[in-house]
């Protein structure tokens, strides 16, 4: 029986995603960690924890749930602990990459917009205290899976798989849950992403314009270093929360559309419309977590140079081998 085209595309879609999304975090993680980018230490740190969020969606989202417990339906992983250990890293795993975006945009925020907040705010100490903070309240918030399925079926007293707990998802506690997921990862991230951004390119234009009339007679050709390099910044900045946005729109939308008409669970045609976009969405929203390398490469001139510097080194080294 053929498969449907959704299905063939996610065979061959997630297996190239992961291979290139996993070295290319790992590479980001490694080149940032040898601070010779330019850039801050906390924008560092921020960009490191992304790179790390973002590189557990490619193993526990893409590798484990996606390939390995699809294509090996026999194995360890469907047996009903791991399957539900892996539906609870799912969620936790990508609202982690989905907040640690947003309070890299609230730290470019802070840094540009709010001159006398930004030395208290916008240290290492600070960044590690968010990070932390966030990573415990994101594993607090996303407890209630653990109780959200049941076993799919028990064979020789083993169980096996796991379903949708009906009695979960209809109970008030349940539908509040649903809910508040719905909004909490996909619109709250968004209405403050783009908040943030507004604010900031508000206060850009309005520094740009007084600095312009402070500089009046000054040599028109001067460069001005300090707005090159919030130049550089809000590029940084803008082309990470824009990617976020573009490609976790479908997904959104899908999602709360089928908050609305099924709280559970899709579970009809394949060829369906409702179920070709909520996969349309997800494969979209994966591939947002391999973009930022790509970001950080066409933006950032002392990454692209770390980046060749790093892939050439293991080949200079292979090369310096052979002549000795």
């Amino acid at each position: 029986m053929e498969l449907p085209t959704v299905l063939r595309i996610k065979n061959i879609y997630y297996p190239i995603l992961s291979a290139f999304g996993i070295p290319a975090n790992l590479l980001t993680i490694l080149i940032l960690c040898r601070g010779n980018c330019g850039l801050s230490k906390c924008i560092s740190v921020y960009m490191v924890a992304m790179a790390a969020a973002d590189l557990m969606v490619m193993i526990v989202n893409i590798i484990v749930y996606q390939i390995l417990s699809y294509h090996f339906p026999h194995s360890f992983l469907n047996y009903t602990a791991m399957c539900k250990l892996n539906l609870f890293l799912n969620p936790l795993t990508v609202d982690m990459s989905v907040w640690l975006t947003v309070c890299f945009t609230f730290d470019r925020f802070i840094a540009i917009c709010c001159e006398k907040f930004k030395t208290k705010y916008c240290t290492v100490r600070t960044t590690a205290t968010v990070i932390i903070t966030e990573s415990v309240l994101i594993c607090s918030e996303n407890i209630p899976f653990c109780f959200a399925y049941e076993p799919e079926r028990i064979i020789n007293n083993v169980h096996w798989g796991c379903r949708y707990s009906v009695n979960f998802f209809i109970s008030p506690a349940g539908i509040a849950y649903s809910w508040f997921k719905s909004i909490f990862v996909t619109w709250v991230p968004f209405v403050l992403i783009s908040l943030f951004n507004c604010l900031t390119v508000r206060r850009i234009l309005l520094a740009s314009r007084a600095r312009r009339g402070l500089r009046g007679h000054a040599n028109e050709n001067q460069s001005d270093l300090e707005m090159e390099k919030r130049k550089k910044s809000i590029i940084l900045l803008f082309s990470v929360s824009g990617s976020f946005i573009l490609l976790w729109l479908t997904a959104a939308v899908s999602y709360l559309t089928s908050r609305l008409t099924n709280p559970v669970q899709y579970r009809g045609d394949y060829t369906a419309p409702a179920y070709i976009a909520t996969e349309t969405g997800l494969m979209l929203m994966y591939l947002s977590s391999c973009t930022n390398t790509c970001i950080y490469a066409a933006t950032q001139t002392k990454f692209r140079e770390e980046l060749k510097t790093v892939v050439k080194s293991p080949w200079t080294m292979i090369l310096t081998l052979f002549k000795k």
